[in-house]
């Protein structure tokens, strides 16, 4: 009688959390389309594709390139990184199942752009590249209808509520991969933990990227948790990238550091850890966020420094002591140019962004203090040789300055990233096994 009690116990507050969430949804509804305006004043294609947010979608995008007797496997990757993650997973899904459309959706416009760059024509996939809409019942309910998905796979961890119960009752499988949740993350989430225990064993499978990682995701009510490792370990390096880079680091022909991924205060610390530029060393910064390229060369005027924006740079010498990588698309010839990289978001507290590809590219890696987002890779690159931890930004841009004149370590710390980028391939691989059961073992998908 009291087990009976406490699940009827449970099943209140489950309804009443989810009641919450839905009119929290209505109520900020008017906001969003403030919000994107806002964004729209930086970035102009916010402006676009409004209907899409609400499940609105024309016939010539339901229509192209998706076979009326194939259902599409649907691939959802929020932003630019996510969309790149996904990149070896997209590729092996079109290998294994080539007469399957794929669906993109994506949530930021930088991550549509990423996606037709990755998925265009050129690629032999031609994905079609949608918004994923506002997680509104009604509205998630349009886009299942209109694209009838064959199976949904969400990349890293994107959990909306309504998403997951419409693709249940749409008879969608929904997958949760490459996912990964830090003990932050987790504390936030538990804060509303009776919806999320309530959705969270909707998923169809949840495989997780470590073993951390996926005892978290089980804290949140997460079943059918598998450990698959980490896609990104899988993403194949552009040669023609990497070339690119060599031919800038030969030409500019000095001691190169490079602040990657930078998120906001972040250059403002490197550039007083670094303190006044030797003669014989170059430093290139490389915003995060492309809204964000003005507010860095303003920041650049303001300390009277002679720098040039890659949008006015063709790789010709230069006297600057800073470029401003203000490109999409091109950091892996930034790692590839830079003697040494200092990780954007590990600095201050965001949690770092990601090391794999420095790695991948034998660049050493000079991490700050705060890595939760990337915590299982950061610990072992620490351990592979291939990264280096320090307690704050001034005491990572000086292990920076240092390393410049340890030619034997930083050979040693390139190699190190190699080895550890290789040994941990193999994700790719084991999220198709996974999906088996759901699309078939190969060739065309199941209908």
């Amino acid at each position: 009688m009291a087990s009976r009690a406490s699940w009827v116990a449970a099943l209140m507050r489950g309804w009443l959390a989810a009641g919450c969430y839905r009119l929290a949804l209505y109520l900020v509804f008017p906001l969003i389309w403030l919000y994107l305006l806002k964004r729209a004043r930086k970035q102009p294609a916010y402006r676009l594709h409004w209907a899409e947010r609400l499940g609105y979608y024309p016939k010539s995008i339901i229509k192209n390139g998706l076979r009326a007797d194939t259902r599409p496997i649907w691939v959802h990757a929020v932003s630019v990184g996510e969309m790149r993650a996904s990149q070896p997973v997209v590729q092996a899904l079109h290998q294994r199942y080539p007469d399957s459309p794929i669906l993109l959706s994506c949530m930021t416009p930088t991550g549509r752009a990423t996606a037709h760059e990755l998925f265009g024509p050129a690629s032999g996939i031609n994905a079609q590249v949608v918004f994923l809409p506002y997680d509104y019942p009604s509205a998630v309910a349009r886009f299942l209808a209109a694209f009838q998905p064959r199976l949904g796979l969400i990349i890293d961890t994107e959990i909306w509520p309504h998403c997951i119960e419409q693709c249940q009752r749409a008879g969608v499988p929904l997958v949760l991969a490459n996912a990964r949740l830090s003990q932050k993350s987790l504390a936030g989430y538990l804060k509303m933990a009776s919806l999320f225990r309530a959705v969270m064993p909707k998923f169809t499978a949840v495989l997780a990227q470590s073993p951390a990682d996926a005892a978290r995701l089980q804290q949140m009510g997460a079943v059918n948790v598998q450990v698959m490792g980490n896609v990104k370990f899988d993403n194949q390096i552009d040669p023609l990238l990497i070339a690119r880079g060599q031919a800038w680091k030969n030409t500019l022909a000095r001691k190169i550091i490079l602040l990657a991924s930078s998120r906001d205060g972040e250059e403002t610390l490197v550039l007083q850890g670094l303190g006044p530029f030797a003669a014989d060393t170059l430093l290139i910064i490389v915003p995060r966020h492309p809204q964000r390229f003005d507010s860095v060369a303003a920041l650049l005027d303001a300390q009277g420094l002679h720098y040039v924006r890659r949008s006015q740079w063709q790789g010709e010498p230069t006297s600057a002591q800073v470029i401003l990588g203000d490109s999409m698309g091109e950091m892996v010839a930034w790692y590839s140019a830079a003697d040494v990289t200092i990780m954007g978001g590990s600095l201050l507290k965001f949690g770092s962004q990601n090391l794999i590809e420095a790695a991948a590219c034998a660049c050493p890696v000079l991490l700050g203090p705060s890595t939760f987002n990337f915590a299982q890779a950061s610990t072992e690159a620490i351990a592979a040789g291939a990264a280096w931890q320090g307690q704050d930004a001034a005491v990572v841009c000086q292990q920076a300055l240092a390393m410049l004149a340890d030619a034997s370590r930083l050979q040693a710390m390139g190699q190190a990233g190699l080895a550890f980028s290789q040994a941990h391939r193999g994700a790719t691989q084991r999220l198709l096994t996974a999906l088996t059961p759901y699309l078939g073992a190969e060739g065309q998908a199941q209908r």
